[in-house]
């Protein structure tokens, strides 16, 4: 005798023409899904696909009414569909540039968090004092000028500064044996160059060898900033004598900054301030279902009060790139966003790779099979308002409303680009328990699954997972999140806040030979 499943919520179906449902639930063997009329072949893990018709080897499978890949092998209706069957596929998009686009309605009150404004009227969610370095050779010296204000290690360090987040050291692995004129370097300069003058900041310190290749003057200087009081807080180990009295030279610096850094206050500032990237990491077969479109939900309300949102992620909007390109405002921003899919196309041909290396071994664990479907509920998160613009890597972003950031998959990569680009908060939906965050800027991460929200509750600022199970809708979710950005944004600590993640997390983006 068939298991008897409940109708309303063993699977989800996403559109009517769709070739697949979603299974809620772990199901067993003969399980019938009221709905579909069919009964389960197999056992189906929570999160995968099964077949509500049969198919053929060779014909397209679709999920939100959109292909996700071609059948490897013929698929009976009921079966479990994934890697064993369902293969990678190539096929036409209609990329109809603008077709979906329609007047954003805006608010006419824009909703307010409590917010810092600087003297030159930016505004800023935390207030931190930053140590930045040029290359992999200073990274412990400006460690080591952090560490000494850490609250867990000397906590009269910042006693009396109450109004200051922490000083933070922001390291990395490059800076030298790098071509000086190639790609590499300039997007290495850029991303400094966008944290150095990030809001999130009160004071940064610039700290290097001294002879490296990425010189902090061409950091200065190829981010307009060689002119500024950087100039004057930025020195090299070299110059100031070797590690111990660099160390203690970065100290003194800081203790120096840390008088003016507190004399900020919170005030009420328009919503129209936010900017948030928006990430995806360690996804499942219910990213697209509830978290990503309960963000996108979120994004449309924050363009709506005027505020601006990023998406990223090139190789995770792959095969979904014409959805983005019928909302683009003209023909050029769809042209820009369709560049940069070339240049990743070119880019892994010239490595030997391929862009379906990507969903992970998790994302596949969780239920996704190919890119294009990995890709398709991963855009989601960028809701419905108009495409405005498309930014390569860590420019410095001035539109308000929808835009996208050409960045890697890898999330830390492209959350650190986005922030360079002038995030002040990220939100990041995970289905398998991304744990993350990204100083100076807050991540507020969201849980697909109820399931995923029990286990690791800890890490997890918001449970979507009401949506898979029937118990809230995406609009209300919605709601819920774009409250949070504003609570968050007002100084209410996220998750990973609280855990003491955000400077391990910050990783440039790196291309070109290394010599």
């Amino acid at each position: 005798m068939p298991t008897q499943a409940s109708a309303k919520h063993a699977a989800i179906r996403l559109h009517p023409n769709d070739d697949v449902v979603i299974a809620t639930r772990q199901l067993m063997s003969g399980t019938r899904l009221d709905q579909e009329d069919l009964a389960v072949s197999g056992l189906i893990p929570p999160g995968h696909k099964i077949a509500t018709r049969a198919i053929k080897a060779g014909e397209p499978v679709r999920r939100y009414n959109q292909i996700i890949g071609v059948a490897s092998q013929d698929i009976a209706r009921g079966q479990h569909v994934h890697t064993h069957n369902l293969g990678m596929s190539e096929f036409e998009r209609d990329h109809a540039f603008g077709v979906d686009t329609h007047p954003t309605s805006y608010v006419d009150e824009p909703a307010h968090f409590m917010g810092i404004r600087r003297a030159d009227g930016r505004i800023a969610t935390r207030n931190y004092i930053g140590v930045l370095t040029s290359v992999n050779c200073s990274a412990t010296v400006a460690r080591a000028i952090a560490d000494h204000f850490r609250r867990d290690v000397n906590p009269e360090a910042l006693f009396d500064y109450p109004n200051v987040d922490g000083v933070i050291a922001l390291t990395h692995g490059l800076g030298c044996g790098i071509d000086m004129q190639g790609e590499g370097i300039g997007i290495l300069r850029r991303t400094l160059a966008g944290y150095a003058v990030h809001p999130n900041f009160a004071s940064v310190l610039f700290v290097g060898l001294g002879c490296e290749t990425n010189q902090i003057d061409g950091v200065l200087e190829s981010g307009g900033l060689g002119e500024s009081s950087l100039k004057q807080r930025s020195f090299t180990i070299q110059d100031t004598g070797g590690t111990r009295k660099t160390i203690e030279y970065g100290i003194a610096m800081v203790k120096g900054m840390l008088e003016e850094a507190n004399r900020v206050q919170r005030e009420p500032v328009s919503a129209s301030h936010l900017c948030v990237g928006l990430q995806c990491g360690g996804s499942d077969g219910y990213s697209g279902i509830s978290a990503n479109p309960a963000l996108g939900a979120a994004v449309d309300r924050l363009v709506r009060h005027g505020g601006t949102a990023i998406l990223s992620e090139t190789p995770e909007v792959y095969g979904a790139e014409h959805l983005l390109t019928r909302r683009a405002v003209s023909r050029a921003v769809g042209e820009k966003l369709l560049k940069r899919i070339a240049w990743w196309q070119d880019y892994c041909a010239r490595n030997g790779g391929e862009l379906n290396n990507n969903p992970s071994a998790g994302n596949k664990a969780g239920g996704l099979t190919t890119i294009l479907e990995k890709s398709l509920g991963a855009v989601a998160k960028g809701g419905t308002t108009n495409l405005v613009d498309v930014y390569e890597y860590a420019q410095p972003i001035r539109a308000k409303g929808f835009v996208f950031m050409d960045s890697p998959g890898y999330d830390p990569v492209s959350a650190t680009g986005q922030v360079a680009s002038g995030a002040n908060l990220i939100c990041f939906t995970t289905g398998r328990g991304s744990a993350y965050g990204c100083a100076p800027s807050p991540s507020l991460k969201l849980a697909t699954n109820t399931a995923l929200w029990m286990r690791q509750e800890e890490d997890m600022d918001i449970n979507c997972g009401g949506i898979v199970d029937g118990t809230a809708s995406i609009d209300e979710l919605g709601q819920a999140i774009f409250q949070m950005m504003l609570a968050c944004a007002s100084g209410q600590r996220s998750k990973s806040e609280l855990h003491g993640y955000g400077q391990s997390e910050f990783i440039p983006w790196q291309v070109g030979v290394v010599t």
